[in-house]
């Protein structure tokens, strides 16, 4: 089941760089979204990337320019996924936009076609059934960073053919990143079940007015040597996904505390647009966050 033809559903900040990866690395992609809008608001957060592959991964202008010409952009489902190989969905972590759009991909997409879904949050199967090929579903999740060397989380669902498993593994590796393999669905895969209580602590210490983000990040890159602390990597995944997470972790038994978390991300955060960087501002500003500033980690 060889891979050629990549559709990813939703140009956001993940889908962009999905898509640009897998072009660079030589696959034909096709950017799917709803309107004229969508579509011309990826192509600039498309654009970006062009400067962050020659400064990172010295891609030559021939070859920024040959990953551009292997995307193209498409508003109309049928006509986007015809031929394709892999559809990626990317969307909103909405459940019922998430369902609509599985209805809608169900009686247009081959049975050849391998699907898989990019949440951070549910479970493929939850979305297997609805999506007319429970054999070909499962999920690829990938993280902010999306280029070569960074991890892409692989999980099927009961229903999961290994063939089709097999083929995401295979395409993983050849847009140069590491695939990470679960054998059994996992609510928020292995990455994001070992980072929710890091981001929790972190923010309730913030919550409770035990200290500034910037200290609290000081502290943890100091003693880490990591190159960002909480509060940078919450500004990295988008404030917004963040405010979700705390509000659907704070149903759980002996985690109320975070509904505390959650309103003032809202009143602070969400409700003044600071979303982190896709906004320019979150916790810190950018494009030059002061953790970046090599006297961040000095005396203060």
């Amino acid at each position: 089941m060889g891979i050629k033809k990549i559709v990813v559903a939703g140009g956001g900040t993940i889908g962009s760089q999905i898509a640009y990866q897998s072009a660079y690395s030589g696959f034909s992609v096709t950017i799917y979204d709803r309107s004229v809008a969508a579509v011309a608001a990826t192509k600039r957060r498309t654009a970006t990337w062009d400067q962050v592959y020659a400064e990172r991964l010295f891609a030559t202008p021939a070859v920024v320019y040959d990953t551009n010409e292997r995307i193209q952009y498409a508003t109309d489902l049928e006509t986007a996924v015809e031929g394709a190989d892999l559809i990626i969905e990317a969307i909103p972590e909405v459940l019922a936009v998430k369902n609509e759009f599985y209805a809608a991909l169900a009686k247009v997409v081959s049975a050849q076609s391998i699907l898989v879904t990019n949440s951070s949050t549910f479970l493929p199967s939850q979305f297997a059934t609805i999506s007319g090929h429970p054999e070909n579903f499962l999920a690829l999740h990938f993280t902010p960073h999306v280029w070569p060397n960074q991890p892409a989380e692989i999980m099927g669902q009961p229903l999961t053919d290994r063939t089709a498993y097999q083929a995401v593994v295979a395409f993983v590796r050849e847009i140069d990143m590491v695939p990470i393999q679960l054998t059994r669905e996992q609510p928020a895969y292995i990455l994001n079940t070992l980072m929710a209580p890091f981001l929790e602590s972190a923010l309730l210490l913030w919550e409770k007015g035990v200290a500034e983000p910037e200290m609290i990040d000081r502290a943890w890159m100091i003693a880490t040597g990591g190159a960002k602390g909480p509060f940078g990597i919450l500004d990295e995944m988008d404030l917004r996904a963040a405010y979700r997470l705390m509000l659907a972790t704070s149903a759980e038994p002996g985690k109320e505390a975070l509904v505390a978390v959650a309103q003032r991300l809202k009143t602070e955060m969400l409700d003044e647009h600071r979303y982190g960087q896709i906004s320019g501002r979150g916790f810190y500003r950018y494009p030059k966050p002061a953790y970046s500033s090599p006297v961040f980690l000095k005396h203060k």
